[in-house]
């Protein structure tokens, strides 16, 4: 089995592609080993001493580590720790945990926004969580309130030093110009 890697803009967050489907659908994020604990691949990459975060996309894994860590001594753990569970047949989520909602938190905007949130969702899902998952991560809707669009930012995203860019001059600009109403987008 070979993994390539790949740099994201998060210089903390390494991509791995196993070459294979690791989570169809919705991706997870695991902030730590509690909230890893229904995944077996997750669980195996916070036993790496310096991992702090696990994101898993629909074909990658996405691993964060301490910042003082370097990427030298930790990424030949996680190559393994990776390549292990593939080898191994184990399911990437235990059983029942794929069936587990992921957690969205409560979504909040007005009902006479609506129409203008599907439409938000709508460019999100076809514009922006592609190329977000491409540099091993995703963003989420959160809420809309007064032209404010609301977002959530996982994986490489989380903490990434570009993010506020990304934001601002990619996804706040696509929204304003196909969305009237939409004046701002933030991050929480």
């Amino acid at each position: 089995m070979f993994i390539q890697t790949e740099a994201t803009p998060n210089p903390a967050t390494l991509k791995f592609l196993p070459g294979r489907d690791v989570l169809p659908g919705e991706p997870r994020d695991f902030r730590d080993a509690d909230m890893a604990r229904n995944s077996p691949l997750a669980s195996a990459l916070f036993s790496v001493d310096g991992v702090s975060g696990v994101f898993l996309g629909s074909d990658f894994v996405s691993v964060t580590k301490d910042e003082p860590i370097d990427w030298a001594h930790i990424k030949p753990a996680i190559l393994g720790a990776v390549m292990e569970h593939f080898m191994s047949g184990k399911p990437i989520l235990a059983e029942g945990a794929a069936s587990e909602p992921v957690d969205t938190g409560d979504e909040f905007f007005e009902d006479d926004d609506a129409e203008t949130v599907e439409v938000i969702k709508e460019l999100l899902a076809t514009r922006v969580r592609p190329a977000v998952a491409m540099d091993g991560g995703d963003i989420t809707f959160k809420g809309y309130k007064e032209g404010t669009v609301f977002l959530h930012m996982q994986g490489a995203c989380s903490g990434c030093p570009s993010s506020t860019a990304t934001l601002k001059s990619g996804i706040e600009n696509l929204l304003r110009h196909f969305v009237p109403g939409v004046e701002q987008v933030q991050q929480i």
